[in-house]
């Protein structure tokens, strides 16, 4: 992993067009909720994708700020007391970030690898992740987020209906659109194959 060198040719190509995803301006308001959640004692990355991405890396942060979206006593993720020095514990700690946010209802679609974060391969998939964790957030307005809830957008949320016996009974008796309709063209006046429409003025 340390010793990846430069790519060329089309892994370049498809490198830059990651790049380019990623959003500076997300990135600040990112970085304002993560030390409103987490307080002040996070500090502040250096502005741009590679600061942004060395203020993340080593996992604490990350793990910080998934615990406090939980009540006390049952946080999911332990915080070392010094931030891990050594390469996989670094990992081992994002990986340990990432299944909390799966529980804590991020979809696998919108979580990182960790290698995303690590080695810095796809960081607007990191701020894809944040976005859906602070939108969870604000949707569960459980009391735990903190900062302004017009920073994420709140999800969809179930309308479940419920039906009496006699509507479900009444919904067979419908006949759906779908299956045709017995109004408007028919065949009156058509005559077998071959033979000429009588049309009389």
């Amino acid at each position: 992993m340390a010793n990846k060198g430069p790519s060329y040719g089309m892994s370049r190509e498809v490198q830059s067009k990651i790049e380019k995803k990623y959003d500076e301006e997300l990135e600040e308001r990112l970085v304002e909720w993560i030390i409103m959640q987490c307080g002040p004692d996070v500090g502040r990355p250096d502005r741009g994708r590679l600061g942004f991405q060395v203020w993340l890396k080593n996992g604490v942060i990350l793990s910080k700020l998934v615990n406090s979206l939980y009540p006390e006593g049952s946080k999911p993720v332990k915080v070392p007391e010094n931030p891990p020095s050594m390469v996989f514990k670094q990992m081992e700690q994002v990986a340990q970030f990432l299944k909390a946010a799966e529980d804590y209802g991020v979809t696998k679609t919108d979580i990182f690898q960790t290698v995303d974060l690590f080695e810095g391969k796809d960081m607007a998939g990191v701020q894809r992740t944040l976005i859906a964790l602070g939108s969870l957030a604000v949707t569960k307005n459980d009391g735990r987020y903190r900062g302004d809830p017009n920073w994420f957008m709140k999800k969809a949320q179930e309308h479940k209906r419920e039906f009496t016996e006699s509507q479900l009974q009444e919904g067979k008796h419908v006949i759906g659109l779908q299956m045709g309709s017995n109004r408007g063209a028919s065949q009156a006046g058509m005559t077998g194959y071959g033979r000429p429409r009588q049309i009389i003025s």
